[in-house]
């Protein structure tokens, strides 16, 4: 079949003799689309499709059995499990202590919460290896909340937003947080860690952050001044330094040594330096564990009255949501196990919260720190996660004098090293050489977020991103052309609002060029919006109303606009007395009702039978 009848410009049984095809214009960017095969149902050179049915039947049961397999999931060693989980378990004690720290709450609602995140999440289905608890990516927003609205409304915040996982969950709008372009996630991430990073250089020496992400890097001369005049506050900045090298280069030690976390390494040496004679340095204060629970009360319900608490849980919502899934995808690129079902996790997600929101406590994520840990442990099921949780509390209730020997500092340390992962520099230059567009939205998602807060530079990145892809998804090819009597005009690709200047500068060229006849030939489009559609409409009949001869080309039911004059010529006056083109035919039917979609017999395109001139065609 040829370009002409595969586009439908012309019915399959015409026959236009001696007809040049018209230059087609692909849509830019338009993908090639080879044909592909399930992997099981593929011919070969050898074996003729009909005669692959019984392999592929085969190959079928067999990765159905594979599947009903990974369902059960692998069988639990439990030996591994508990070994595991005691590592998950002093990865997670000092972050849940420095995170909770780093939030401006005491360090109790930080272990609660990583109870929670074990014993709540850790035993329901939707993941199975991916370990939840108070999360560093959420510490500034946490601090900047309790700063506004006290400790006291964090519960009715957390509360809300785990039962409005829950109902995300439920109604399976789980896989919806995937729908977020990669620069804007990497975005979130640095903009977190950076304001992370620069906060805990001041508890890192014993001092006491300004306040804002800004003020806190304006501040950091002095703070260094400060911290080099003081011995004591020199010790706990060695403390911190000590632990930051230590969590980059513990995994490069030999043997079973790197096996240790790093962060109970450094928890060690701190306490070892903090007990010696003559070093005054700043540790962990924890109380009861049972009497930091805060249950709302009436009081802080009636909170929920206000516009401000509204949009922190709809915030809490989101980047906790958003944050979990995607380390859920991460996670589930380092194992081979079962794979993490979206919307059951959501609703674990939410009950976890729920239950944090009632105790008072810290909102809880997946963590990607304690997920890695669990997986280099060798852990298979749900049993190593939900373990790690009752350690952390038989810890806390019967050992909380241990807890009080930690240096403040080598929690800020860790927390310093969490901020650095999360900002992940080498990702720009990477970003940068990939996608220069995805770049800008990257960069920019991080500096609003620095600048202002976390959900106003999610919000501009989010629309920075929609902007982004707009403007590649409207590509428009526009060329002109000038004849003896025409001024042509032809479009391809996709025309939107985005590219209705470019479409006016043709339109006003065509008009200003003299011409009795103006074609425009859109029959190359792929969509042409409502605007775009409009200004054509407008120029045709504006430009017939002045007495010239329009021929518009437009793919899909005819549609006469204007005078009911004939709108299309398959040739011109002169080919048609010298013989040498078809008679004329209308553009459009003359009948009462409306003209279908195209059929068969459709003869609402203009065909130009005669061949473009060389200088245009090769443009």
């Amino acid at each position: 079949m040829s370009g002409l009848h595969a586009r439908g410009r012309v019915p399959a049984h015409a026959r236009i003799p001696d007809a040049s095809p018209a230059p087609d214009f692909p849509a830019p960017n338009a993908p090639h689309h080879a044909p592909t095969y399930p992997p099981d149902t593929a011919p070969t050179a050898t074996s003729p499709m009909a005669k692959s049915a019984k392999p592929a039947k085969t190959d079928q049961t067999a990765r159905a059995a594979r599947t009903a397999k990974n369902a059960k999931g692998p069988k639990a060693d439990l030996a591994t499990e508990i070994t595991a989980s005691l590592v998950v378990f002093l990865v997670a004690l000092p972050l849940c202590i420095g995170v909770a720290v780093a939030s401006g709450v005491p360090a109790e609602l930080g272990i609660i919460s990583g109870v929670i995140g074990g014993l709540v999440v850790g035993a329901a289905r939707g993941s199975t290896l991916q370990v939840s608890g108070p999360a560093a990516g959420l510490a500034a927003l946490v601090a900047e909340t309790v700063l506004q609205y006290g400790v006291a409304m964090l519960g009715v915040i957390v509360l809300g937003s785990g039962i409005l996982q829950i109902v995300l969950g439920l109604v399976r709008l789980g896989r919806i947080f995937q729908a977020i372009s990669l620069a804007v996630v990497q975005g979130m991430l640095a903009g977190i860690g950076l304001p992370l990073m620069f906060s805990q250089l001041y508890p890192m020496s014993d001092s006491k952050a300004p306040g804002t992400p800004i003020e806190n890097m304006a501040g950091l001369p002095g703070l260094i001044a400060d911290t080099v005049a003081n011995p004591q506050a020199l010790i706990a900045a060695g403390l911190g330094v000590v632990t930051i090298v230590l969590s980059f280069l513990w995994k490069k030690m030999p043997g079973p040594v790197k096996k240790i976390p790093a962060a109970l390494v450094a928890v060690g040496i701190g306490i070892g330096v903090a007990s010696m004679p003559g070093v005054d340095v700043k540790t962990l204060q924890v109380g009861n564990l049972l009497a930091s629970v805060d249950v709302p009360g009436p009081t802080e319900f009636a909170g929920l009255a206000d516009v401000g608490i509204i949009t922190a849980i709809l915030t809490f919502t989101v980047i906790a949501s958003a944050e979990s899934l995607f380390t859920a995808a991460a996670v589930d690129r380092m194992h081979s196990g079962p794979r993490t079902r979206y919307n059951p996790e959501l609703i674990a997600q939410g009950a976890g919260n729920t239950v944090a929101g009632l105790l008072g406590a810290l909102p809880i994520t997946a963590v990607v720190a304690r997920s890695s840990a669990n997986v280099q442990a060798g852990a298979k099921t749900r049993l190593s996660r939900t373990l790690h949780g009752l350690w952390l509390l038989a810890f806390a209730l019967l050992l909380p004098q241990v807890l009080a020997l930690i240096p403040i500092a080598v929690l800020a340390g860790v927390l310093v090293h969490s901020g650095w992962k999360l900002f992940a520099p080498e990702e720009f230059p990477k970003m940068w050489r990939q996608d220069r567009g995805e770049f800008a939205v990257m960069t920019l998602t991080t500096l609003v977020i620095v600048a202002t807060a976390l959900l106003e530079g999610v919000l501009f990145g989010l629309a920075a991103g929609i902007v982004l892809a707009a403007l590649r998804m409207s590509q428009t090819v526009i060329k002109q052309h000038l004849e003896e009597d025409t001024a042509k005009v032809v479009m391809a690709g996709n025309a939107t609002f985005l590219r209705l200047p470019q479409l006016i500068e043709a339109l006003e060229a065509a008009a200003e060029a003299g011409k009795p006849r103006i074609r425009l030939d859109l029959t190359g489009v792929t969509h042409l919006d409502h605007a775009c559609r409009n200004q054509v409409e407008e120029f045709v009949a504006q430009q017939r109303g002045f007495g010239l001869r329009v021929e518009l080309l437009m793919q899909g039911p005819a549609k006469p606009v204007g005078t009911p004059a004939p709108v299309a010529d398959l040739a011109g006056e002169q080919d048609r007395s010298a013989g040498t083109a078809p008679p004329r035919r209308p553009y459009a039917s003359t009948g009462a009702g409306p003209t279908q979609g195209p059929g068969p017999t459709a003869e609402w395109f203009y065909l130009d039978t005669r061949p473009m001139p060389e200088e245009y065609a090769s443009r």
